[in-house]
């Protein structure tokens, strides 16, 4: 997964309401008319526009299906580069050309303004069943479900076995001091190779900083919701990830050093253990410097053992319901759910499915089967309101906490603003 795509494109969202109910650039009324209806979709682009990867092509192409089947309704699909998505997003949304479908962002902000579709409104009984129960929860606001995971994935440990083999390493590690004493030997292996990449630039801090936590039995918030960025346990994980960086067994300035270039560092052969989701995997073919026998995965490992709960992370669709499209919305998002449109998009962007049915099917894969099989039992990120607001602030402040600042100050910096939010 590339990163979980944050509610901030719906800043300003209040603001923008006012009006939203005479605004569209959509066909007015309701597909249960019979007339025809033209549903906008807006989805972030996982691929490269103007490739063949595009994430343009794959809706397109399910709504060229769609509308054979459907022949009253039409689906206008644009899609925008995750970076930039945000930003576009918001400037629909402050110009009032509200989206009937959004793939990519968290629907708390939507569905506290009041004009989010539960996702009982917009799915078949069927498909709102197929849904993976683990990510299902996340499209929660205050107990109902808005969001619907569409895409998903799940984080392990990559280890370099060639580099384990020079460095004298049998096994990958479970307990943070056996990685300790693993990234200690192959940082004094030379040429520049890093012993664990520590990425917390402002790419994904987030879940790097979220993978330790759990290793310490913490997390960013307890079982009632309430937030805990500034816990004992915390802070626990962020001294020993003092102790590794100070050591000199991770890149330098792990807080201005995003995953991207990690990853790609990973697949050059000069890392030795990375966190990271299956979006690495292609990563490491293309470099062509690792064979399949070079690396492998593990479980990331936790304090006194492997963590049995890593990060899992989805991405969601959000229906809005300001023209009044429920059924016509209803009928593609079923239609678009389908198990071999879900493996189409895992194929191509090397994610996990967000459907039981789908992950199912992938259980056997040699790359993704732990990814798939870890599902049941990941971690995601809060739901709370304010949590992209959170997020943000997150990637923005917490490599601090290993770049000089005491990270009990750091965490009870961020524990602060997010208690300011809520």
């Amino acid at each position: 997964m590339k990163r979980r795509l944050a509610a901030a494109a719906t800043l300003g969202l209040s603001a923008a309401l006012a009006l939203s109910a005479c605004s569209s650039s959509s066909t007015s009324g309701s597909s249960s008319s019979g007339g025809s209806v033209t549903l906008h979709f807006f989805g972030a682009d996982y691929g490269t526009a103007g490739t063949s990867n595009t994430s343009q092509t794959y809706w397109q192409d399910i709504a060229t299906a769609f509308h054979k089947k459907y022949p009253n309704i039409t689906v206008d699909v644009q899609t925008i580069d995750w970076n930039d998505f945000p930003t576009k997003l918001h400037t629909l949304l402050q110009s009032k050309n509200y989206p009937d479908i959004i793939e990519g962002d968290a629907p708390q902000s939507y569905a506290q303004e009041g004009i989010a579709y539960k996702a009982s409104d917009v799915l078949s009984e069927s498909t709102l069943a197929n849904l993976i129960p683990t990510f299902a929860k996340q499209g929660d606001y205050q107990g109902t479900e808005y969001g619907i995971p569409f895409t998903t994935s799940t984080r392990a440990l990559y280890y370099n076995k060639k580099l384990f083999a020079q460095a004298g390493i049998g096994t990958a590690p479970t307990t943070w001091a056996e990685l300790e004493a693993d990234a200690a030997k192959i940082s004094k292996l030379g040429n520049s190779t890093i012993g664990y990449g520590m990425p917390l630039g402002t790419e994904e801090a987030q879940a790097e900083s979220y993978m330790w936590m759990l290793g310490a039995g913490g997390g960013y918030v307890n079982g009632g919701g309430a937030y805990t960025i500034n816990s004992a346990a915390n802070v626990t994980a962020f001294n020993f990830m003092n102790t590794l960086v100070r050591a000199g067994d991770t890149e330098a300035n792990p807080g201005t050093v995003n995953r991207a270039t990690l990853w790609s560092d990973f697949a050059a052969g000069s890392v030795g253990m990375v966190g990271g989701s299956p979006a690495v995997v292609p990563i490491i073919q293309a470099a062509g410097k690792l064979t399949a026998s070079d690396w492998a995965t593990a479980p990331f490992p936790g304090e006194n053992g492997a963590v049995t709960n890593p990060l899992g992370v989805d991405d969601q669709i959000v229906a809005l319901n300001v023209h009044n499209q429920q059924s016509a919305i209803q009928q593609f998002l079923s239609f678009a759910y389908q198990d071999t449109y879900q493996a189409q998009f895992d194929k191509e962007y090397d994610l996990l499915p967000a459907t039981t049915s789908a992950a199912t099917a992938e259980e056997n894969d040699p790359i993704f089967g732990p990814f798939v099989k870890a599902i049941p039992t990941s971690s995601a990120y809060p739901t709370n309101a304010n949590w992209s607001d959170v997020s943000t602030k997150i990637k923005q402040t917490i490599g601090a906490a290993v770049d000089g600042t005491a990270p009990a100050t750091v965490l009870g910096q961020i524990q602060t603003f997010a208690l300011s939010g809520q």
